[in-house]
């Protein structure tokens, strides 16, 4: 199987120079001349791993990719080795908070009642897979009871900014005849206007309850977690007519490991360190075109 390293930094650092490309150029896996996809951001190249067999291939992946992080001397730059088959995906399955957006939405309307540094704390433990991911909802939702649907969006219009590069990745994939999802852990209160905003097709969260426009302090069931979100993935190929192959899944949370170890490609944006070593590829540095690069795209093709 033919693979591509593709070096990524955060736009406008001009962070990949002349010298990061002729060291990444010289070792010894690398099998082309290489591209550039955007200059001084983003640029690939073929590149031959020591084993393609299946038991093998992440340890020998991320250790190739190791070396290669080695080679630019401490240079802020992401690192993606990806199959050169099916690099252009049909289906983009995205969480939200954290990774479309800048904040964790249910952190941002505890604050409102004076209680974000504790709400924060338990999302923190969430996503990083110490505590379930379930219970920890109940929990924080418990302690949101009161608020009105008007002090909701109140929040949501002064307090949630997109992610740089959300729109741009989502509508070019589906300028190319992608299909795309936000899958949240969150609530659909964010998840549709958020959706609506970026571009998204269709957007699934879970839904906040209420009593005359006030929060009880429940949600309701089930709530969606690791796993409606794997199977979320597993509908959408299986109504679109896609392989595997062709997804691309991303999310920086414990509870988006089950659809990013199962997609043809798993991203961890950002995330957490669980997440970030069970991933395909990890973007610390990029922003959400990153996306697009390591599917192929140029900067020139970007759409929004």
């Amino acid at each position: 199987m033919q693979h591509v390293c593709v070096l990524i930094s955060k736009p406008g650092s001009g962070a990949i120079t002349d010298a990061v490309v002729a060291a990444v150029g010289g070792h010894s896996g690398v099998t082309g001349p290489g591209r550039w996809l955007c200059p001084n951001e983003a640029w690939e190249t073929g590149i031959s791993l020591a084993s393609d067999a299946a038991e093998d291939f992440k340890p020998a992946r991320d250790s190739l990719a190791d070396e290669i992080r080695d080679l630019m001397g401490g240079a802020p730059v992401d690192v993606a080795i990806v199959p050169a088959g099916h690099r252009r995906k049909r289906l983009l399955i995205a969480d939200m908070d954290s990774t479309m957006i800048e904040q964790e939405c249910i952190d941002e309307l505890a604050g409102a009642l004076g209680l974000k540094e504790r709400v924060a704390a338990i999302t923190e433990r969430a996503m990083r897979g110490e505590i379930a991911f379930e219970p920890a909802v109940r929990e924080r939702v418990g302690l949101l009871k009161g608020l009105t649907r008007d002090e909701i969006g109140q929040i949501a219009d002064a307090r949630i900014s997109l992610m740089p590069g959300a729109c741009t990745l989502v509508r070019t994939m589906r300028a190319s005849g992608a299909y795309t999802a936000l899958v949240s852990g969150g609530f659909t209160i964010f998840t549709s206007r958020i959706a609506r905003i970026i571009g998204f097709d269709m957007n699934r969260a879970n839904e906040l309850l209420f009593e005359d426009d006030r929060l009880t302090g429940a949600v309701a069931e089930p709530i969606l977690g690791q796993d409606a979100k794997r199977q979320t993935l597993l509908e959408l190929v299986e109504s679109h007519g896609l392989d595997m192959a062709e997804t691309l899944a991303v999310g920086d949370g414990a509870n988006d490991l089950a659809m990013i170890r199962l997609a043809g490609t798993g991203v961890a944006y950002r995330a957490k360190p669980a997440v970030a070593a069970a991933a395909d590829v990890r973007i610390d540095h990029g922003d959400l075109t990153a996306l697009l690069y390591l599917q192929g795209y140029t900067s020139a093709e970007f759409t929004g």
